[in-house]
């Protein structure tokens, strides 16, 4: 008899982690859910930072937009289970996880378990490089995250090319032997998509071009890893350059 084909499971869990407040933690999270729900796919969003700011976010997001269901983790609900609070609906392809700001090593393996992947975002400022380093060391030894995985990605945030900042991050993070999977640019865009519950992707207007061409490279990694079970070790990533543009982002 001819043995079954193995089917992956469709459901992925995606953490964003940093422990500095304002790294754009939340706005990579809700982007990324706004993305794949806007791509036809199932998809819930877990906030566990008690300033709430992925929850608001969804509050925000109009009726006629394709659904996101809201997990905020960072309240405590009586008369139920901790993991009865944090279940996922039946058939959540991705869940999308925001972490909060302060979040200790002893609280990485919990919120990393059963990762697919690991988004680190990291602004261009010494003080952000600095906790940017302490965090990845964490997740490497007490995280239970093994570079041999290939689920640790870095995102730099914010970026405006040809600034002594931006030159400073890009040396630190070719140190890191840590693939960077995308540049994204300091950019309104993300100023209006907190205010109106959208993600870029679902956004009108030419001058969004720019931002959405640099996120393409970070789903086009996460869709690598839905395809395998793990990167090779040869695997690795080229940050595209980044743009420069006006104010941008908040976490």
């Amino acid at each position: 008899m001819a043995m079954e084909q193995f089917v992956p499971s469709p459901f992925r869990k995606i953490v964003l982690l940093n422990p500095k407040g304002g790294s754009g933690k939340s706005t990579i999270a809700t982007n990324l859910a706004a993305y794949y729900a806007w791509s036809g796919q199932s998809v819930a969003l877990m906030d566990h930072d008690a300033q709430g700011s992925s929850m608001r976010w969804l509050r925000q997001r109009p009726a006629d937009l394709p659904a996101i269901h809201g997990i905020a983790a960072f309240e405590k609900k009586l008369g139920v289970t901790r993991s009865f609070a944090l279940r996922t609906p039946p058939g959540t392809e991705k869940l999308i996880v925001d972490t909060p700001a302060a979040v200790t090593p002893f609280q990485l393996p919990e919120l990393t378990q059963g990762a697919h992947a690991i988004i680190v975002p990291v602004l261009p400022s010494d003080i952000d490089i600095h906790a940017a380093s302490r965090a990845i060391a964490d997740l490497l030894l007490s995280g239970r995250v093994h570079r041999s995985e290939r689920r640790l990605v870095i995102v730099a945030n914010r970026a405006r090319r040809y600034t002594k900042a931006f030159s400073n991050l890009m040396r630190f993070l070719e140190s890191l032997r840590i693939p960077v999977a995308a540049v994204l640019r300091d950019s309104q865009a993300y100023v209006r998509s907190a205010e109106c519950g959208m993600g870029i992707h679902e956004m009108k207007g030419a001058l969004l071009q720019e931002d959405l061409d640099t996120w393409k490279p970070l789903v086009d990694w996460l869709e690598q890893r839905s395809g395998s079970a793990g990167m090779g070790e040869g695997f690795s990533l080229t940050p595209p350059p980044a743009v420069e543009a006006g104010e941008g982002a908040r976490g």
